[in-house]
């Protein structure tokens, strides 16, 4: 007779089972996150852009979760997080920032690094610049600071700024909820398309796609224009405390281009700067050298 035996398979290095998936209820709204790694650990906050989530750090997490506590929250409107409308709940980055630095405090964390990308840039700068002491080191990825950084792909976003009740500005914003823009930003700039798997656009374009949501990004998308003037304050913060910084960019970003990462040396001159071979998610092609220049990094920097 044959008997069925269940078998605990040999691992090494990575370990995926180490990922936990929980929320925490903030201002009513539930905050999905994902977890991994010892909080005796150093830890490692991650911001997401847009249009994803934690989804987009679920690679960096495993590979790092051996040697570092990592906690990825979903703002939201996004991910697996609460959808309020916008009838429903304020879609601007200062609310956005005060929920994750209620989120930051109900985790009790007091020290960490920042990794920001995109849309995390705005969000966690803003707890930066308020909570300058807990910030052990910036992990920078195509997450903008500067005038420098912003390319002619923002001029239709500033004539959205400018008269966000003109239909055409209202088309245009619209445009970038829908599949060909989501999917323009993962490819766009990569050396090799073949290595960029279609989940990360089905993902996103499934959350962009619920109704209410493209209203959510408009909001967000004007929004943002109250991020170039906070530059100065952010910069300000670079020069004041010096943070231990390590910049990683996809220098083929056609929406933040490598002239915003070469921005941040003029105020962090001790700043490790690589410009990669890649475009806007740089995680997707290059989360291999990613993970090992920021273990490499914090080893050296965080204790």
């Amino acid at each position: 007779m044959a008997h069925a035996t269940t078998t605990q398979p040999a691992t090494k290095g990575i370990d995926i089972s180490n990922v936990e998936y929980k929320t925490l209820t903030i201002e009513g709204q539930e905050i999905f996150y994902r977890e991994a790694g010892s909080p005796d650990n150093p830890t490692v906050l991650l911001l997401h852009g847009y249009p994803t989530s934690s989804f987009m750090f679920r690679n960096l997490i495993t590979a790092l979760s051996g040697k570092y506590h990592l906690i990825a929250p979903d703002y939201p409107g996004f991910g697996n997080s609460s959808m309020p409308l916008v009838t429903e709940f304020e879609y601007t980055f200062d609310h956005l920032a005060d929920i994750v630095d209620q989120f930051i405090t109900a985790k009790g964390l007091t020290k960490y690094s920042l990794y920001v990308m995109d849309y995390g840039a705005p969000v966690g700068y803003r707890i930066a610049t308020r909570h300058p002491e807990r910030v052990q080191a910036l992990l920078v990825q195509n997450g903008n600071a500067y005038e420098e950084g912003l390319s002619p792909f923002w001029d239709p976003i500033r004539a959205f700024w400018a008269d966000p009740q003109h239909e055409e500005n209202i088309k245009g914003m619209k445009a970038t909820s829908q599949l060909d823009f989501t999917k323009w930003q993962y490819l766009t700039g990569v050396r090799d398309v073949a290595k960029i798997s279609p989940d990360t656009w089905v993902h996103d374009q499934s959350k962009l796609d619920r109704p209410g949501n493209v209203d959510i990004q408009l909001a967000l998308f004007y929004s943002y224009s109250s991020n170039p003037e906070r530059y100065p304050e952010w910069q300000e913060f670079f020069r004041t405390y010096q943070p231990p910084t390590l910049i990683t960019w996809g220098a083929n970003d056609e929406i933040f281009p490598a002239s915003g990462a070469k921005a941040y040396l003029k105020d962090l001159p001790d700043a490790e700067l690589h410009l990669l071979d890649t475009g806007h998610f740089a995680l997707e092609e290059d989360g291999t050298v990613i993970t090992s220049l920021i273990d490499d990094f914090l080893t050296r920097k965080v204790k």
